[in-house]
């Protein structure tokens, strides 16, 4: 099934999977990868000190370490699921920019909105960057009938992000659910709709201008 995937869909999965085999206790462990977590602000910036404290590259690297096989797996099959369609649509170049794009903006929302409740943590996981091809999936397939897993109920594409959205938003205000990082989630939404937003040239951004016409085929010079 792997070898039919797209290239960075495949090469995102087969990462993920050997990090998280890396961070186990009988090969490096986590304390290895400590530096690579997202720490949160702190009154110096010395990642390998012995707390662990932010350093720029945490924003990317984060995204690609999981607390659990059960955290991984969900992530992975997300990415396996709404990946490989993006990917299909848009190309490599922009599937992984927008990827990225969708993991560092999750972790920028994170660490501020962990600053402004004085509640900063640790964050590690591809949530953020899940989000936010979740979000892309709903905007260039609205009408894609998708199927929840608890309870298994197929919506459409467009209903399923919202409700996602939601569900998010309600947990990260009212903390009902404690250790999960719901506003990284929200963040990789944001981001990834404002990246779409700005490809597209629409509000908040400027148009962009129109491309150079295609010249006609039998016009075209052969190099």
């Amino acid at each position: 099934m792997l070898p039919r995937l797209p290239t960075v869909t495949k090469a995102l999965l087969i990462a993920n999977a050997i990090l998280f085999l890396l961070q186990q206790p009988f090969l490096l462990g986590d304390a290895t990868f400590a530096p690579f977590m997202l720490q949160p602000l702190q009154g110096s910036f010395d990642a390998f000190s012995p707390g662990g404290n932010f350093q720029p590259w945490q924003l990317l690297t984060y995204g690609f370490l999981h607390g659990s096989f059960g955290h991984l797996f969900f992530n992975m099959l997300a990415v396996f699921m709404f990946g490989a369609p993006l990917e299909q649509t848009w190309g490599e170049k922009r599937f992984l920019t927008f990827y990225l794009v969708c993991v560092a903006g999750a972790g920028l929302c994170q660490m501020l909105v962990g600053s402004l409740m004085e509640n900063p943590a640790t964050v590690l996981g591809a949530s953020g960057g899940v989000f936010g091809l979740l979000l892309a999936y709903g905007m260039l397939f609205p009408n894609q009938r998708v199927m929840l897993l608890f309870p298994p109920i197929p919506m459409k594409a467009r209903t399923f992000v919202i409700l996602f959205g939601v569900g998010e938003l309600v947990l990260g205000a009212t903390g009902w659910q404690p250790g999960v990082a719901h506003f990284a989630h929200l963040g990789g939404m944001l981001f990834g709709w404002l990246l779409i937003r700005y490809w597209r040239g629409q509000p908040p951004f400027k148009p962009r201008p129109p491309g150079p016409p295609k010249r006609p085929n039998h016009l075209r010079s052969i190099k």
